[in-house]
């Protein structure tokens, strides 16, 4: 089957430069970002901003989803100065708002769940006026685990359902629906002063009313904010796109999360999970 013709919408241009300065200052503390790893659209625009999406835990994930472009295989030790060196590089970028993520760590008895409440937990204590977002695994539905990063008090905390119930299994490693869903609850009830969010990729086959079941199942589970981007096929090896979704129905969608309940939406071709957090942030205020 031919690969479907990108609409013009979904162009963007390479600023080289930037892209090669911010991965420069990274790798002089040892750092990744999603934003390479994943192969985002966006990496220019946020890179030019001297914004980035820290990926801690190494550049190696333990789970094989159909739809990332992050390696799979083993990964290497933790680094026990990476949460200085986060703290480090937010504050030489004189970020306000950051956003920590990570790769599945299967591997480690605690999942990575104590490194990730240690890096939160070294950049508020160097930065306590430093809005602090975490996009984290599902650390295997283990409540106990996720404590662990929320005992360290990030202001928002998301994790992403990805995709609806029915494609879950083909496009999701060893992640599951209603555990993703079960992370959002657990946070939203034990730790209710900590904004929920959690976003979908559009375009893997998925009718509107699985969209909309999905975006009612977050509700029910405690989700504040939603992200609704466009999935784009990183290589061939992935899964391919199967449709690409027009402008009109994104903002319709924008208009109905809000409707339904959610603090803020932020719907569009190119949104991703941590695209402008800050702004998405903001609008948890302003409706």
């Amino acid at each position: 089957m031919q690969p479907l013709l990108k609409p013009p919408w979904l162009k963007k241009r390479l600023d080289v430069a930037a892209l090669t300065g911010m991965q420069a200052r990274l790798r002089g503390l040892t750092l990744h970002s999603v934003c390479e790893e994943a192969r985002c659209p966006n990496i220019s625009e946020c890179f030019s901003k001297g914004v980035a999406t820290v990926m801690i835990m190494g550049d190696t994930c333990t789970r094989a989803c159909k739809f990332c472009a992050v390696a799979t295989g083993r990964p290497k030790p933790l680094d026990p100065n990476e949460p200085e060196n986060v703290a480090k590089w937010a504050g030489d970028a004189g970020l306000k708002h950051i956003v920590i993520t990570s790769v599945d760590r299967d591997d480690l008895p605690d999942l990575g769940a104590t490194h990730f409440g240690k890096t939160v937990q070294t950049m508020k204590e160097i930065h306590p006026l430093m809005i602090v977002e975490v996009l984290t695994p599902d650390f295997q539905g283990k409540g106990e685990l996720i404590d662990k990063v929320c005992q360290a008090e990030p202001k928002i905390y998301n994790h992403n359902l990805e995709t609806v119930r029915r494609l879950t299994p083909g496009v999701r490693s060893a992640a599951r629906y209603d555990r993703s869903l079960q992370v959002i609850k657990w946070v939203k009830k034990n730790y209710p002063n900590q904004l929920t969010k959690s976003g979908l990729m559009l375009g893997l086959g998925e009718t509107e009313e699985e969209i909309l079941e999905s975006m009612q199942d977050l509700l029910n589970h405690g989700c504040d904010m939603l992200t609704l981007g466009q999935y784009l096929q990183p290589t061939l090896k992935h899964l391919p796109v199967k449709e690409y979704i027009p402008l009109e129905k994104f903002e319709g969608y924008h208009k109905r999360g809000l409707q339904m309940g959610f603090k803020a939406v932020f719907a569009g071709p190119f949104v991703r999970s941590s695209y402008l957090a800050d702004e998405l942030y903001e609008q948890t205020f302003s409706v």
